[in-house]
């Protein structure tokens, strides 16, 4: 994201930006920064809501990592679902992500180690929520590539996301992942909500 004359205010956010210098450690991770910055605000807004945290796709979990840090997540009475295949089966057609292998799903449970309250879970969404799924939602972030298993988990997830509980659609204004938006459009709009596409890519709905 190229942009001119903002104020930028996330760089001064000081537990926003210790966060990612502690764990954004490629050139991808801290080129998406305004992006983890809109993660870490729904986050925060999601702190004043009933509920647990979610995200399908976790993938190697760092946006998850920065958003437990920038909020001082330990100190939250409450649960970090994460939920990834973390590795294509045999004959996907999906395109392997960079570090995508049997050993990322031990990594990533070895990232959340001093965070005993975020839950790791392998698996493909939607059967994967069959090994734990919180009863109330207040973030909810999907990043899965795919529009089949993202309207699963909307389908599976919506009603229990809390009022006034974010959900964050990461791929929503990205042109390669057009099938994604394409399909949540409407499906939001079925139950009278309307998506802010934002420019980072993601869209934006406040339940």
């Amino acid at each position: 994201l190229i942009t001119f004359s903002k104020n930028l205010s996330f760089l001064t956010d000081r537990p926003f930006m210790d966060a990612v210098a502690r764990h954004a450690t490629t050139n991808i991770e801290r080129g998406i920064i305004w992006r983890t910055a809109v993660l870490v605000w729904a986050a925060r807004n999601g702190l004043r809501r009933e509920g647990d945290f979610v995200e399908c796709g976790c993938y190697r979990g760092v946006s998850a990592r920065i958003v437990c840090d920038a909020v001082a997540f330990n100190t939250r009475d409450r649960d970090f679902y994460l939920y990834d295949l973390f590795d294509y089966p045999d004959g996907s057609t999906h395109s392997r992500m960079p570090g995508m292998s049997p050993d990322l799903y031990q990594e990533v449970v070895e990232r959340f180690a001093d965070v005993p309250r975020a839950r790791v879970i392998r698996g493909a969404v939607p059967d994967s929520f069959a090994q734990g799924v919180p009863e109330r939602i207040s973030l909810l972030h999907i990043d899965m590539n795919s529009a089949p298993p993202e309207i699963a988990a909307l389908e599976y997830l919506f009603d229990r996301v809390s009022p006034g509980g974010v959900i964050v659609l990461d791929d929503y204004g990205y042109i390669p992942y057009r099938a994604q938006r394409d399909a949540e459009r409407p499906w939001f709009a079925e139950r009278g909500y309307d998506v802010i596409e934002l420019p980072t890519s993601q869209g934006l709905v406040i339940k």
